[in-house]
């Protein structure tokens, strides 16, 4: 018997990926390409979504060619995606109206107010489990309808589609096929929780034309087959980023917790069955729903900036060469030096949910030199995460034992150290990193039984690194208190502008 694969397209923040996955869950290939990223305002942030599918075309085959791998070994694919990126395009030309308005854009939060008046926002996050936010897609489209009274007359006439970038990439690779599935669809504001169907009450709020919005699918189950790059492979699983991490870290069990560190930082708590409504400013999403089964929910925390924030560093400061010279860096003293860096440049997520907040660099002294700056970089990353799991535990009402982690920041040390110490439970790597294209695989592989079930996915699951806290309580609650201080002032900065 000729040997086969499952595919998976993980098309991120700021590059496209396609890998390949044998039965133990071990990368075969992994093909990669960066794609620019635009700022042409403040607080404005977009991506060139005909550059994205062009890096697809690209990608997927030389991921086989670089496996040796022919499409016929290719049993599955499955699509991971950034959530909330949002793509309006012609339906008959397929070309794209404008640029899409990505997760991180907050260019419609002095708008959100004007959205919701006659609507209660408690209502609206009852039913889909979402704040307010110029984070999620529903805002961003009202906005780009709003933009110019033609493209809102073409929406309403039909002519135009809307998709976040599963969406976009499964129409493109299809040929036409205008579907999403539940984990991409509850970030838009649009859709009711329970029933994993548009409202439309919520449809009117937005004023957005129910022909636009794609049809609501399981995330795993055979969607349909690719007609390009690659003709004949099936597609089978769609699921936004974070929710194919939490698949890929084999979280099935309630209480099973992870956090991803990349552009941004995500942490989901798998919930089970059950929508548990957040009272810490947690979001409510859904994990995974998949044909025959009953929904699976999570709590989320969601950070906006972590490995953007390095990111900046090297590019904007010139602080540091490449990414991982961040630690390096950070390792020429012993602590930050009483400095603390808050990273709000798209606003505060969970569980502040502060649009208008804006970074800060505080407690800055003469003592303070470039390693107390990286050092004050990478704990950003850690106290955000330590607000989040706070308030997850408060809203879940499960004391958390261990987290799991995957993501390119992962390859810190110092931050892993770092985030065990500052949260005071084990942090654990397991030996695939790659978690969010790997979940997409196992949910593709597991629609078209090329594994039987999760136990198999279970058992491919391995530990790689452990880290546990080396610190006081008494230090660990001192820092914690000067962080959130400069939390604080980071939203009384934002509050105070014009």
């Amino acid at each position: 018997m000729s040997p086969s694969y499952v595919a998976a397209i993980d098309q991120g923040t700021t590059s496209t990926r396609c890998l390949l996955f044998d039965r133990q869950g071990r990368m075969v290939s992994v093909a990669q390409r960066q794609h620019r990223q635009h700022y042409p305002r403040p607080g404005w942030v977009e991506h060139d979504a005909e550059e994205i599918w062009r890096l697809v075309c690209d990608l997927v085959p030389l991921a086989l060619e670089d496996a040796g791998v022919t499409p016929a070994e290719v049993v599955a694919l499955g699509v991971t995606n950034q959530r909330e990126t949002t793509v309006v395009w012609d339906r008959v030309t397929g070309r794209p109206v404008g640029p899409a308005i990505v997760w991180q854009d907050t260019r419609t939060a002095t708008d959100l107010p004007a959205l919701t008046s006659d609507f209660e926002v408690a209502e609206l996050t009852r039913r889909t489990g979402l704040p307010l936010s110029p984070y999620s897609s529903g805002p961003k489209l009202r906005w780009i309808l709003d933009s110019d009274p033609r493209l809102r007359e073409r929406a309403e006439r039909g002519e135009l589609l809307f998709g976040t970038m599963d969406t976009w990439l499964v129409w493109k690779l299809t040929g036409g096929l205008h579907v999403t599935d539940a984990t991409n669809a509850s970030r838009t504001l649009l859709m009711d929780l329970e029933t994993l169907q548009w409202d439309p009450e919520l449809l009117e709020c937005m004023q957005v034309p129910a022909a636009m919005l794609p049809e609501i699918r399981s995330s795993a189950g055979v969607i349909g087959h690719t007609r390009e790059p690659i003709e004949g492979i099936p597609i089978s699983a769609m699921l936004g980023d974070q929710q194919a991490s939490l698949f890929g870290q084999t979280a099935f069990e309630p209480g099973d917790a992870k956090c991803t560190f990349g552009t941004g930082s995500f942490l989901l708590m798998n919930t089970g069955p059950d929508i548990v409504r957040s009272r810490s400013g947690l979001i409510t999403t859904v994990a995974h729903a998949t044909e025959g089964e009953p929904t699976v929910y999570a709590l989320e925390g969601s950070i906006a900036v972590a490995g953007a924030l390095v990111e900046w560093c090297r590019t904007s400061l010139g602080l540091v060469r490449s990414a991982a010279e961040i630690e390096t860096l950070a390792r020429t003293v012993d602590d930050n030096g009483g400095c603390y860096v808050v990273p709000a440049f798209a606003g505060l997520y969970a569980p502040y949910w502060e649009s208008r907040a804006q970074g800060i660099i505080a407690g800055l002294t003469g003592y303070i030199t470039k390693g107390h700056i990286a050092r004050a970089v990478l704990e950003a990353s850690a106290w955000q995460a330590k607000d989040v799991v706070d308030a997850m535990v408060v809203d879940a009402q499960v004391p958390m034992t261990s987290l799991a982690v995957d993501g390119g920041m992962t390859a810190n040390n110092l931050l892993m150290q770092t985030l065990a110490d500052v949260l005071d439970v084990p942090v654990i790597r397991p030996m695939m990193a790659e978690s969010v294209a790997l979940g997409a695989a196992y949910a593709a592989g597991l629609a078209v039984g090329y594994w039987p079930d999760r136990r198999v996915l279970k058992a491919n699951w391995h530990r790689a690194s452990e880290w546990r806290s080396e610190i006081a309580d008494d230090e660990r609650d001192r820092s914690h208190a000067a962080w959130r201080q400069a939390i604080d002032l980071s939203i009384a900065w934002g509050r105070g502008r014009p």
